[in-house]
């Protein structure tokens, strides 16, 4: 039968209907009710999920917390491949919830974004998601509600493939990063609003031992900007957890000498990019967002919010190992011990001085400006990109909305002061954005010349003696043999203004009510080119479908739903709009998708006009 997109959220919002529900004992208690660490494992036809509030305690401080099925992280969720289940979520708080199945390919109306694909689900009210995987690989899940996946509504998923599974391994250990802290979420928010640095201690000052020179100092001054300005919330505000344990809590990771450790993983965080090592322990990444790449090996990985990585370790010899997961800013990290041996320790690195942001991050990119901090990229072998059969000098980019604007000053440019720095660079040139983005309080910064990034490994990896991942070493396992040439371009430019905490796409902050929604036809194929005229990396997800990352591997582009874009930088991807329904498309980091980076997706049913 076909429904309209109408009846269909009609339907879902009956599946939320208040019933009377079975409560679990830890599901009935009060603020107060301590709160487990680590993840139950559950299975079969149906899965139940019981939302509820609890304390959570580690490295000691404690604090309120939402936990699913009493523990933080909730619990992993074990399907297969083509076998059908129910998840049934309860919802026992005071407080509308919900959950949003991250990589999952579903139905839109159980994708569970409140407000763009569903209703939500109310206090004391059960909604059921019918699920038969298409897929397999490493997921997880997390509230879309309010800021409730900071306080610990979150979870891993694993789904089993229906045949071989092409990576062999002996033993897998989930390592789910997230973050614990004491503050409420609205109150981060608020210091955020009212001072976007209150969280940073790595501030300069005329008397830090930050290799900048006086007249760096000088420039980045008249910028009114940190060169420090890595992350908006860290450590010590943040203890940096891994399954739920802080580094206090010593997490031990069991293996036994030539056995091939399958580690999943995942990061849970609301705003943490994670340096993963396992000092001398080689990693071979065989999985990106839960599809199979081809085998690379690497001694260090960044990942940003809501990515996920599989790698393959394979100890020879007893020991322990230390599982390093140093957040980006290297503020603090995550720890756990991968170990032969019972209450065997591993020594943990030191943290390594703290990056600085450079010109090629305000988007000078191509210019010669080795200003202590990132390096510009080689350029991308164009030759080895699969540009399908389009002439991008042929392009009419006036008939896609996408035409040059008219100068700065007829779009109020009056209200967007130029800063002109040394060189006659000036990074608030609002004519050199496209006609659809709107100029206004919400943009402080433009990028010059944002050139694509995806061969940088993160920011603080590039001068490295080591191997580090990054995006265009990934090519997917498989060939795609039909892969089709894309039917047009858009681009999307990532907008905001630190100092005020405004973030949008566009110059668009997000609004569940009036917005106009980014359309796509049923089937087509998109060329999407973000551009990050800001100066921090911004995680991007798609919900609902996978997009080919252009990085240069033609018919081995890797899939992905997450995809970082760097400061001042672009990339690409290619999507197949193959999943019709209303979708949110935003940054994963939690506070800037609050403060309004984010859109819906809108894709049409097969026969709409």
């Amino acid at each position: 039968m076909n429904f309209s997109r109408r009846q269909i959220l009609g339907h879902s919002a009956l599946a939320g209907a208040a019933v009377a529900l079975p409560m679990p004992l830890w599901a009935m208690g009060e603020m107060g009710a301590a709160v487990r660490k680590g993840m139950d494992e559950l299975s079969g036809a149906k899965v139940d999920l019981h939302i509820a509030d609890g304390r959570f305690a580690t490295g000691g401080r404690s604090g309120h917390a939402i936990a699913v099925n009493g523990t933080v992280p909730g619990p992993l969720i074990r399907l297969k491949e083509g076998e059908a289940t129910i998840l049934s979520v309860h919802n026992m708080l005071d407080v509308d919830s919900s959950v949003h199945w991250h990589g999952l390919l579903l139905p839109f109306q159980f994708d569970g974004v409140p407000g763009i694909s569903f209703p939500g689900i109310k206090p004391g009210a059960r909604f059921d998601v019918p699920l038969t995987p298409r897929q397999s690989g490493t997921y997880w899940w997390h509230s879309h509600s309010g800021l409730q996946e900071q306080a610990g509504h979150y979870g891993p998923i694993i789904i089993d493939p229906a045949g071989p599974d092409p990576v062999a391994y002996d033993r897998e250990h989930i390592i789910l990063l997230s973050e614990f802290t004491p503050m409420h979420p609205h109150q981060i928010m608020k210091k955020l609003k009212v001072s976007e640095g209150y969280f940073s201690l790595q501030k300069t000052s005329a008397a830090d031992d930050y290799p900048l020179s006086a007249e760096e100092r000088l420039m980045w001054g008249r910028m009114r900007m940190m060169p420090t300005d890595i992350a908006d919330v860290s450590a010590p505000t943040y203890t940096y957890l891994i399954n739920g344990h802080g580094p206090e809590d010593g997490l031990e990771l069991p293996f036994v000498p030539g056995e091939r450790v399958r580690l999943r993983i995942i990061n849970g965080s609301a705003m943490t990019f994670f340096n993963i090592r396992l000092p001398g322990l080689p990693m071979t990444v065989v999985q990106a967002d839960g599809q199979n790449v081809q085998p690379v090996a690497v001694d260090e990985l960044q990942i940003g919010v809501a990515e996920t990585y599989d790698v393959i370790v394979a100890p020879t010899e007893a020991g322990a190992f230390a599982i390093a997961a140093e957040s980006m800013d290297r503020s603090g990290m995550a720890q756990a011990t991968l170990t032969s041996q019972p209450g065997r320790k591993a020594a943990f690195p030191a943290l390594r001085d703290p990056p600085l942001l450079s010109m090629v991050d305000m988007g000078h990119g191509g210019m010669d400006h080795d200003s202590h901090g990132a390096k510009t990229d080689a350029p991308m072998d164009q030759g080895t990109m699969d540009q399908g059969t389009m002439d991008h000098g042929q392009m009419d980019h006036a008939a896609m909305g996408h035409a040059m604007p008219e100068p700065a000053a007829a779009k109020g440019g009056d209200d967007m002061a130029a800063m002109d720095m040394s060189g006659g660079m000036n990074m608030r040139d609002t004519s050199l954005l496209p006609a659809s983005v709107k100029v206004g309080p919400g943009i402080d910064m433009v990028a010059m010349n944002p050139q694509d990034r995806t061969g940088y490994p993160g920011l603080g990896l590039d001068d490295v003696p080591h191997r580090v991942l990054n995006y265009r070493m990934l090519k997917s396992l498989a060939m795609d043999h039909h892969k089709r040439a894309p039917d047009r371009e858009m681009e999307l430019h990532l907008t905001g203004n630190m100092e005020r905490y405004m973030w949008s796409f566009d110059g668009r902050k997000f609004s569940a009510v009036g917005d106009d929604p980014i359309r796509f036809a049923h089937d087509e194929r998109v060329r999407v080119k973000l551009v990050n005229d800001t100066m921090m990396a911004h995680p991007i997800h798609l919900h609902g479908m996978f997009f080919d990352l252009v990085n240069g591997q033609g018919h081995y582009q890797p899939k992905k739903h997450t995809v970082i874009v760097q400061p001042g930088s672009s990339a690409s991807f290619d999507v197949t709009t193959d999943e019709p329904g209303d979708w949110a498309f935003h940054c994963h980091l939690l506070y800037h998708m609050h403060a309004g980076m984010m859109q819906t997706v809108s894709v049409a049913f097969p026969g709409d006009a």
